[in-house]
């Protein structure tokens, strides 16, 4: 099978979202994908976070960002976008780029290669990552798209934000399922963090009060084959 096929499948299976009007794939291995703008959007990769850790005392084991870039390739060649947005806190400090192994460095520049890269300033990483290549911002607006790290306070359309690591938890017949999820209202969407070791925070916590309209809201949980849109009544805290 040729690659166009390949994509054109994976779009017309897609499950899609509408965002500001938007349209874009919502893939179940937590990316949004913009087909008209030929957009990939990720959020917090935390990459280095194990030797972020081991630098601190907390031995864990160091696989997380072979195990992410791993991932990451995957939906870069099903795609094969012209522009990457990595929406913030792409390394999990400030040294990560640096403290990242020589092999790791080169598959992430072979991802890199002949595209638009933009790094969004995240709370972790808020400077330029060292000696890679890409645009590094505050926030990008593209169309009626504004992507940023942290989703402001104000009701602004088209944001596309990270830093909350969003959740969905609910219970059907006595049996609770919890999983990472997108959470939007048809204007604003917060991804869930992409990282290997990556923790999540559920939607109806209060750090997302006044974020959306809950009459529209819809999580997103991310499935083993396919997303599950769960509308804000079905939700669950915890």
């Amino acid at each position: 099978m040729n690659f166009s096929l390949s994509r054109a499948t994976l779009i017309a299976e897609a499950d899609f979202v509408g965002i500001a009007g938007e349209r874009a794939v919502c893939d179940r291995r937590g990316v949004l994908y913009f087909p008209e703008l030929r957009l990939l959007a990720v959020s917090d990769l935390h990459l280095e976070k194990g030797s972020s850790f081991a630098r601190r005392g907390a031995l864990i084991p160091p696989y997380d960002t072979g195990a992410t870039l791993l991932r990451l390739q995957a939906v870069i060649a099903d795609y094969q976008p012209r522009i990457v947005v990595s929406l913030g806190d792409s390394f999990h400090d400030g040294g990560g780029a640096e403290r990242m192994h020589q092999s790791f460095r080169e598959r992430l520049e072979a991802m890199m290669a002949g595209r638009d890269w933009f790094w969004v300033a995240g709370n972790h990483d808020p400077d330029a990552p060292a000696d890679l290549p890409g645009d590094t911002v505050r926030e990008l607006a593209i169309g009626s798209l504004v992507f940023r790290h942290e989703p402001s306070k104000l009701r602004v359309e088209g944001e596309i934000a990270g830093h909350l690591h969003p959740c969905a938890r609910i219970v059907q017949r006595g049996r609770s399922v919890r999983r990472r999820c997108f959470a939007g209202d048809g204007g604003r969407m917060i991804m869930p963090a992409f990282g290997a070791y990556t923790g999540s925070l559920n939607v109806l916590d209060r750090a997302y009060a006044g974020l959306f309209r809950l009459e529209t809201l819809v999580a997103y949980m991310l499935g083993a084959e396919r997303i599950f849109a769960i509308s804000s009544s079905m939700l669950r805290p915890g």
